[in-house]
């Protein structure tokens, strides 16, 4: 039995889960979070803490943050990278604690692109400019399928030739590698969120005239190029998921039969899961053009379950027990993803397993902490029988 495994789980959110290789020990997933506290490009003892909670929670999976493949592919100069080896030992301390206490350690590579270069979200990402320089935040040079700014008072980004394309393949590749030699066994390839694989897929960034642009098929050359590139470097015995925005754009410019396109693609090319996400083509925060209700992207995932014949992880406003369970019981989803609830509340999964009537649900604790609640439970059942 994997560490904080229920025994004889009643439902489905904790049963455990085999992805090729990879034991899973429940279905809830951490979703990855970005931090913006990265120092020197990589992580500290800050997402130590901030991800390790999370496996003493009794999540299934603990994803990092977007983790930059090389540099210029941050976001902001406080975002997380893995392409030096001075970031190896911060990233295995973290995959050694996550799986010593029973999760998956699971990281998300991926690259801003045209998003590169700009403050953090409390400045709504406003865009770096050379005054920034004297506070040690120069700018940097985005790159992008297209010299389409993201925003108008964003750099006009270096639009990628072929050498520009491979040197970000081999960037891709370096980065799964390290991936591997830090003790991951889920790497997810971010394809959403207006960043640059999203933005090869996007007719609205994507004005390209050669083979990498025009068409849908097209549009997604380079992506899967990436998926290829990934996968070929990723064992495989381990899983590799991609995260999709699955509508976006003004007037349905992506939607959903695109994704299904784009996901029966994927399942071809050897990813395992796909993320269903939305929005972030245009605008900074613009991450959903649906209202936000609970569960307003399982839709998504459930599309792309039934029609690309491909495992779902369904994320989004799923914060309640019943709620998570009755997705998964529908067929809609295989894993659930929760990002701000599990800030709120790291212990999510233990009280959810109690709320499913999970026997022995503390146990979905670490050892130590389940004997003294236990204890506590036995001392005031016992003060109730007198």
């Amino acid at each position: 039995m994997l560490p904080g495994q229920l025994p004889a789980p009643r439902s489905l959110l904790f049963s455990p889960l085999a992805l090729r290789g990879i034991a899973v020990r429940n279905r809830t997933v951490v979703s990855p979070m970005c931090q913006y506290a990265s120092t020197a490009g990589g992580p500290d003892d800050w997402h130590l803490v901030h991800l390790g909670k999370f496996a003493l929670g009794g999540a299934g999976i603990v994803f990092t943050e977007e983790t930059a493949v090389e540099a210029r592919a941050r976001k902001t100069h406080g975002c997380a990278g893995i392409y030096s080896d001075a970031h190896h030992p911060a990233y295995r301390r973290i995959t050694d604690f996550l799986r010593r206490h029973g999760s998956v350690p699971a990281i998300q590579l991926g690259h801003s692109g045209r998003k590169a270069a700009s403050g953090p979200p409390w400045t709504m990402f406003q865009p770096l400019v050379e005054a920034d320089a004297a506070r040690g935040l120069a700018p940097w040079q985005p790159v992008a399928p297209s010299p389409i700014p993201h925003r108008d008072d964003a750099q006009v980004p270096l639009a990628l030739d072929r050498a520009g394309m491979d040197a970000v393949l081999a960037a891709w590749r370096d980065a799964t590698l390290r991936a591997l030699d830090c003790g991951f066994d889920i790497v997810e390839v971010h394809g959403a969120h207006g960043y640059l694989i999203h933005q090869f897929l996007s007719p609205l960034a994507n004005h390209r005239q050669d083979e990498y642009g025009g068409s849908l098929e097209n549009r997604m050359r380079f992506p899967l190029e990436i998926v290829d590139t990934v996968r070929a470097a990723w064992p495989a015995d381990r899983p590799l998921f991609f995260r999709v925005s699955a509508v976006d754009g003004d007037g349905g410019v992506w939607n959903l039969d695109d994704t299904v396109t784009l996901a029966r693609a994927l399942r071809a090319h050897g990813i395992d899961v796909v993320t269903c996400s939305s929005g972030g083509i245009n605008g900074p925060l613009n991450m959903a053009i649906v209202p936000r209700v609970p569960g307003y992207q399982v839709p998504y995932a459930a599309k792309v379950r039934h029609e690309a014949g491909v495992m779902s992880c369904a994320v989004g406003l799923i914060t309640e027990p019943a709620q998570a369970e009755a997705v998964l019981q529908a067929g809609d989803a295989d894993l659930i993803a929760l990002a701000r609830e599990l800030l709120y509340n790291p212990n999510w999964p233990v009280h959810a397993a109690h709320a499913l009537g999970e026997p022995d649900y503390l146990d979905a604790l670490p050892a130590d902490y389940a004997w003294w609640l236990k204890r506590r439970e036995k001392v005031r059942a016992l003060s109730r029988s007198e």
